[in-house]
C-alpha cells in the first residue's frame, strides 16, 4: 500500500497488513489518507507508493512522487498581455522601428504594412510601444502549453451567437407550421373544426419532441460525400463521409464469434470478411475494397516486372511505369497468340470433341490417294498407308523377342517369349518358361498337400494321424526315446553353476568379444537338460513355494 513505513513486521502483522490492503482494494475498508488529508488509491503498486529509506517518512504519503523543488519559476496563469500599449511617442526616436516608429521591435520584425516613407523620415503616425515582458515559465510543460493565455470566457460569444441562430430557426419553423395548420383549418368543414383543434393542441404539445427528430431530407444528408479542403488547422484533400447513419451496424458487431475476423480498434480496421457464409452482405472486409477495381491489373503488372527483372531485363515499375505497362501489354499479346497456336495444334492432332461428328459416308468416302492391288492383294502401285495406334509398335525392349501383351494367363498380361508378367523385366527365354511352369506345379502341389492335411486333421480330432511333434534341442522337452547319462548330466550342471558364478564375479562390460562362444560345438542333450533344470519359470504357480521351501530347509511334502 502507500505506507512509507519500512520497519520490519512479524508474520502476524504482515498478514494483517495484507488483509487490510485486500479489503481496501475491494472497497470494504476506507482508503488510506496522506498528510494533506487526500485519499491514496489502493491500487497503486508498492514500488511506487513506498518512499525511499533515506526520507524517513513515518506516515503514508506520495510526496516522493512529486516535484520537490519549491518556488518554481512562472506558472500556467502567467502569460504575455496581448495588445497592451505602454507609451505613445510624438516623434521618431533613435533605435526605433524605421517603418512604424515603435521601440518594442526592429524594422525586420515589424508587422505593419510597409509604408512608402517610414516614420524615420516623416515622424508622423508614430505607433505606440507594445508591452514587452520577460516571463520564465520554468518547466517543460508550461513552456509548451498551447492553451496558455487563452481566455475561455471569450468563447461565450460564439455560444450566444449560435443560440440566437437556433432560436430564430425554431421561431421560423413554428410560424410555418402554424400557417399550414390554419390554412388547413379554414378549408375544412365546420364539423371537423373541433377535431382539427384537438389535433392542433396535440401537435403543439409534441413540438418539443419533433425538434429532436430529423426529416427525410436531413437524413439523406448523412450519406453525403464532401470534399475536405486543406486548411491551416490541418486536414487533407479527400472524399469523406459526413456522418454514419444510426441504422448502420458496426463492423465488429456483424459476427460476435471470437474466432471470426479480427477487428483492430486502434485503426478501426477489419481486413477479413466477418460473414464469409453469406452471399449478400454490405461489408466484406477492408481487403475486399482494397483488392477491387484496378488492383488485379496492377498486381499482374507488378508480378510481370519482377519476373522480367529476374530474367535479366532492366525494368523497374516505379522508375519507369509507362515502360513497364507497355512491355506488359506486349507480353499479354504474345502470350495470347501462343495459347491460340497451341490450341489449334492440339485440335488438329486430336480433334475437337465439341464439334459435330461427320457422317459415316464422309468418313468412308473416296480419297485422291491412288493405290493399285494385284489379284493376291499385294500393292502394285502407290502406297498403302495403315493407321497406327497411339502405342509404339514393333519395339522389343530388354532383349525380348515379342511385344508386351502377347501372352495372357490368370488375369495377367506378359511376354510370350519368356512368360514374364513384369513389363520392365529382362527376357529369360526358355529357362524363364520352365521356371514359371515349375513354380506353378509346386504351388499346385502345396495346395493339394495342404488340403489333404486339413482333411486328416479333421478326421483325427485336430491332430494328424500317426504324427508326433519332434523334439528339438532348442527349447522343447526331452522325448521318451532319448536316454540321458547321469554322470554327464551332473557335469553339465556343475559346469553351468561355474559359468553363472563367473558371470556374477566379473563385470559384463569388461568381458572380451565372443567370450561366451562354444567354439562351434552344438550342445548335447545332457547340457540342454541341465539348462532346462536351471531355467527360471515365472509362469509356474509352484515355483515360489518351492523356493520358500528350499530357503526354510524344511521337510514339508507338497501334494
Amino acid at each position: 500500500m502507500a505506507s512509507a513505513n519500512t520497519l520490519f513486521k512479524n508474520h502476524e502483522d504482515y498478514r494483517r497488513q495484507k488483509e487490510l490492503e485486500e479489503a481496501r482494494k475491494a472497497g470494504i475498508a476506507p482508503a488510506e489518507v496522506d498528510e494533506e488529508g487526500k485519499e491514496i488509491n489502493p491500487h497503486i503498486p508498492q514500488y511506487m507508493s513506498s518512499a525511499p529509506w533515506y526520507l524517513n517518512d513515518t506516515r503514508p504519503s506520495l510526496k516522493h512522487q512529486k516535484n520537490w523543488k519549491v518556488g518554481s519559476k512562472g506558472s500556467a496563469k502567467d502569460y504575455y498581455d496581448r495588445g497592451v500599449k505602454v507609451f505613445q511617442a510624438t516623434k521618431f526616436r533613435k533605435g526605433a522601428c524605421e517603418n512604424c516608429g515603435a521601440m518594442s521591435h526592429k524594422t525586420k520584425d515589424c508587422m505593419e504594412r510597409p509604408r512608402g516613407k517610414g516614420a524615420r523620415w516623416t515622424s508622423k503616425h508614430i505607433a505606440a510601444d507594445e508591452k514587452v515582458e520577460e516571463i520564465d515559465f520554468g518547466d517543460f510543460d508550461t513552456k509548451r502549453d498551447r492553451w496558455n493565455g487563452y481566455d475561455p470566457e471569450s468563447y461565450t460569444k460564439v455560444i450566444d451567437m449560435y443560440e440566437k441562430v437556433e432560436q430564430q430557426k425554431q421561431g421560423m419553423k413554428k410560424a410555418a407550421e402554424l400557417e399550414r395548420r390554419f390554412a388547413k383549418k379554414d378549408g375544412a368543414a365546420p364539423d371537423g373544426a373541433a377535431a382539427d383543434g384537438a389535433v392542433a393542441s396535440s401537435d403543439s404539445d409534441s413540438d418539443q419532441d419533433d425538434e429532436d427528430k430529423i426529416t427525410e431530407t436531413e437524413e439523406a444528408g448523412y450519406g453525403k460525400v464532401e470534399k475536405r479542403v486543406r486548411t491551416t488547422g490541418g486536414g487533407a484533400t479527400g472524399s469523406v463521409r459526413n456522418l454514419r447513419i444510426r441504422e448502420d451496424t458496426a463492423k465488429y458487431l456483424l459476427n460476435l464469434d471470437p474466432n471470426s475476423a479480427h477487428y483492430d480498434p486502434k485503426s478501426r480496421s477489419m481486413r477479413e470478411d466477418p460473414q464469409p457464409h453469406k452471399a449478400k452482405k454490405a461489408f466484406a472486409g477492408d481487403n475486399f475494397v482494397r483488392k477491387s477495381g484496378d488492383y488485379h491489373a496492377w498486381e499482374a503488372e507488378r508480378l510481370h516486372q519482377l519476373a522480367a527483372y529476374d530474367h535479366g531485363a532492366s525494368l523497374h515499375m516505379q522508375a519507369a511505369p509507362s515502360q513497364a505497362e507497355i512491355l506488359h501489354q506486349h507480353f499479354k499479346t504474345k502470350k495470347g497468340k501462343l495459347e491460340l497456336k497451341n490450341k489449334d495444334t492440339i485440335m488438329q492432332q486430336y480433334g475437337n470433341a465439341a464439334e459435330k461428328a461427320p457422317e459415316d459416308g464422309l468418313l468412308l468416302g473416296q480419297t485422291e490417294r491412288y493405290v493399285e492391288y494385284d489379284a493376291s492383294g499385294r500393292v502394285v502401285k502407290g502406297q498403302d498407308i495403315k493407321a497406327h495406334s497411339r502405342y509404339e509398335e514393333d519395339k522389343h525392349p530388354n532383349n525380348h523377342t515379342s511385344v508386351w501383351g502377347s501372352w495372357w494367363e490368370a488375369g495377367q498380361w506378359g511376354y510370350a517369349c519368356c512368360h514374364q508378367t513384369v513389363k520392365n523385366s529382362y527376357c529369360t527365354g526358355e529357362a524363364g518358361k520352365d521356371a514359371a511352369e515349375a513354380q506353378a506345379d509346386q504351388m499346385q502341389f502345396n495346395i493339394e498337400r495342404k488340403a489333404e492335411e486339413d482333411k486328416a486333421r479333421e478326421a483325427n480330432g485336430g491332430n494328424l494321424e500317426g504324427s508326433r511333434p519332434q523334439n528339438g534341442v532348442w527349447g522343447t522337452d526331452v522325448g521318451e526315446e532319448v536316454e540321458l547319462d547321469k554322470e554327464k548330466l551332473e557335469q553339465a550342471l556343475k559346469k553351468l553353476d561355474e559359468r553363472e558364478k563367473k558371470q556374477l564375479e566379473t563385470d559384463d562390460r569388461k568381458r572380451k568379444y565372443n567370450s561366451l562362444g562354444t567354439d562351434g560345438e552344438m550342445p548335447t542333450e545332457e547340457e540342454m537338460e541341465a539348462y532346462r533344470m536351471k531355467k527360471a519359470r515365472d509362469e509356474d504357480p509352484m515355483a515360489k513355494i518351492v523356493a520358500l521351501k528350499a530357503a526354510a530347509n524344511t521337510n514339508y511334502e507338497f501334494v
